[in-house]
């Protein structure tokens, strides 16, 4: 199958280090494996290329610098030309990851208003291809929050284009895939995936499993954006109360770090705390080795996006201990699979370092089911051959015998 994947977030790069960037790899990744073949179409690249993506075709629409209305309006030029593009290409499938201001997968799989219709942006004669719009969050209320937004109306009408259009929207989770309903997306077309985790690349390392003592100290590690809704600034306050030898290694940056960096010192344990900064996608698996104890530190509120580092922690055969929030919960079953605590809560935090830091077996029950559980129900592929089975499911009989009959040596892959 020919897969046409379209990236029109000016604030993602296919080849980025940050959670975004990985998803996306990754996600591509398990395509490939199955034997599809990939196409990306997208706004930004960056240069982490991990060398087995160096072959990826990768077509780039540039922006112009700047930010507000103008860059809004060149990302919706943007998706025109790039589903024109498409349209043209022969492709089997579009898969689009949601993004302000772009309609790319809704313009492909929108049925011709008819015949001659100028209107119909595909164009009067291209037929409706497939599409899956993934939707990880509900981005116009993050914009507002976070960053800015000048046009909302226009933001809004071409969300609504989106849900309204796409074949089937692919949602990260349950709260997520309720506010696609609210905007208009069709339930019978709604599903939710969660996010999911390369077991063939994030794997096990050799380390003890020992308990801290004088001269082993033992490692806790988060991995991810230094924002606030990650909560490390938590993790840090904990971390200074906790009683065995542990040493701090936080990978990624963020707008956070300097403040994370000034906090550690304040707060006198910058020598037990290591900033990586940022790392390329392709060095995490090393460093995910290096780790006795993984964390998920989140504050407390609104949670309703599912977080890939806690997969990639659960692949790697780390005990975790994650907040009680938004979907970790299901994804730890309560419990089994890791440490849950209150989210925002240092004391609760620091007391479930200190026991699990000092009980080697807990960690080593909790590392063996982690990555059963990550192999058997949370790999990349598990999800992707999920979503295109579900997408075939809703195209006409007739459409999917055709299919079949033009390319018998792609069913199955």
């Amino acid at each position: 199958m020919r897969i046409a994947y379209a990236l029109l977030d000016p604030g993602i790069g296919v080849f980025g280090t940050k959670g975004a960037s990985v998803h996306v790899q990754e996600v591509i990744r398990a395509f490939r494996a199955d034997g599809h073949e990939v196409t990306v179409f997208c706004t930004r690249v960056n240069d982490d290329i991990p060398a087995d993506l160096a072959d990826l075709e990768v077509r780039r629409h540039r922006l112009p610098k700047g930010s507000g209305a103008e860059r809004e309006l060149a990302v919706a030029a943007a998706s025109a030309a790039i589903a024109e593009e498409i349209s043209a290409g022969g492709f089997d499938l579009v898969y689009e990851r949601y993004s302000l201001f772009s309609d790319t997968a809704a313009r492909l799989s929108a049925p011709p208003v008819s015949p001659a219709d100028p209107a119909d942006p595909a164009g009067p004669s291209a037929a409706p291809i497939p599409s899956i719009l993934e939707v990880n969050a509900p981005l116009i209320a993050e914009q507002r929050q976070h960053r800015s937004l000048a046009d909302e109306a226009g933001a809004l009408e071409a969300t609504r284009r989106q849900l309204r259009g796409a074949s089937l929207i692919s949602c990260v989770s349950d709260a997520v895939a309720q506010w696609t309903r609210n905007e208009g997306a069709d339930p019978a077309r709604v599903v939710v995936t969660p996010n999911g985790v390369n077991t063939q690349r994030i794997t096990p390392g050799s380390r003890s499993v020992v308990a801290a003592g004088p001269k082993a100290p033992v490692t806790v590690g988060f991995v991810g954006t230094l924002k606030p809704w990650h909560g490390t600034d938590v993790l840090l306050r904990a971390f200074a109360r906790t009683r065995e030898n542990l040493r701090l290694d936080i990978c990624g940056t963020g707008p956070q770090q300097e403040e994370l960096e000034q906090l550690a010192a304040e707060l006198d344990i910058a020598d037990r705390v290591r900033f990586r900064g940022a790392v390329a996608p392709e060095l995490v698996p090393g460093i995910l080795h290096e780790i006795d104890i993984a964390t998920a530190p989140y504050p407390a509120g609104e949670h309703y996006f599912s977080p890939l580092k806690v997969y990639e922690y659960l692949a790697a055969g780390l005990p975790t201990i994650a907040s009680a929030i938004g979907t970790i919960p299901a994804l730890l079953s309560q419990g089994e699979l890791g440490v849950l605590v209150t989210p925002g809560d240092v004391d609760e935090l620091a007391a479930a370092l200190d026991e699990l830091a000092a009980d080697p077996a807990h960690r080593d029950r909790l590392a063996r089911s982690s990555r059963q559980t990550a192999v058997r129900e949370h790999d990349w592929q598990i999800r992707c051959r999920e979503l295109l089975r579900q997408v075939e499911a809703l195209r006409p009989a007739a459409v999917q015998r055709r299919t079949v009959a033009q390319r018998p040596a792609e069913v199955g892959a």
